[in-house]
């Protein structure tokens, strides 16, 4: 049987948003759904305003998942650790459910002896390099992102490859916002690897608008529409003890 998906929402973005739908609520909503939602919060020159970073702190609290804020060129190795912390904090809360199961309400890993934690914790780690992983990235192309468009492509690109060691598969989609016509735009359909990104942001022209929450909403309905594979929080986590040996 499937372990199942881990899934995540990755959106890259240097300021609040200013149309439509709350994109804390939304988060919220995709959390439901068993998809994490990461925010990283990109400065270049100037800082990212106060409003603009409680909105990514609030928005990656509210989608379960994980935020940064951090200058372009440092860019690529935070969307990796970003995308690799969410996997393992997203494994260590169904491990801590499964474990309130088996063990008793108030029964986390922190609780247990130092060797069952090491073993439980190896399971974690195997977990996330043999689990399933889908990841839809969401750029914010506003005008104030036009510069920092070649750093989010090279970092995109470097994740890819980063994730190409892991035994489980990856797909990753990319779509920026706001789109032309519509709230977002698709720049590339699920894929199994990001390395057809060159100059695809060159291409993009920059609006002057931040719809963040009508992004994401649109985002969580190409996941429902991808054939996308199960995800790991909607319900499978009592296979993992014991597809792990547990």
């Amino acid at each position: 049987m499937s372990k199942g998906t881990l899934k995540q929402i990755l959106l890259l973005t240097d300021g609040h948003s200013n149309q439509g739908e709350d994109p804390i609520a939304i988060a919220a909503l995709a959390r439901e759904q068993g998809i994490t939602v990461n925010v990283i919060g990109v400065v270049d020159g100037d800082h990212l305003n106060e409003q603009g970073i409680e909105e990514v702190e609030a928005i990656a609290m509210a989608g379960g998942g994980v935020s940064q804020v951090v200058y372009a060129k440092q860019l690529a190795q935070t969307v990796q650790m970003v995308t690799r912390k969410a996997m393992t904090q997203t494994i260590h809360g169904v491990v801590n459910r499964e474990l309130s199961q088996i063990l008793g309400q108030d029964q986390e890993m922190e609780n247990l002896s130092p060797a069952k934690r090491g073993q439980v914790m190896e399971v974690v780690d195997e977990l996330g390099e043999t689990m399933n992983l889908d990841v839809l990235i969401l750029v914010d192309t506003s005008a104030s992102m036009r510069n920092k468009l070649p750093m989010v492509q090279e970092a995109l690109t470097d994740l890819s490859i980063s994730l190409t060691s892991r035994m489980g598969a990856n797909r990753f989609a990319l779509y920026s916002f706001p789109g032309k016509k519509k709230d977002i735009d698709k720049l590339l359909d699920w894929s199994p690897q990001l390395n057809s990104l060159s100059g695809i942001f060159q291409k993009l022209s920059s609006g002057g608008i931040t719809p963040t929450g009508p992004a994401m909403q649109v985002a969580l309905q190409k996941f429902s529409k991808s054939g996308s594979r199960r995800s790991l929080m909607a319900g499978d986590e009592e296979q993992l003890f014991e597809e792990s040996g547990m």
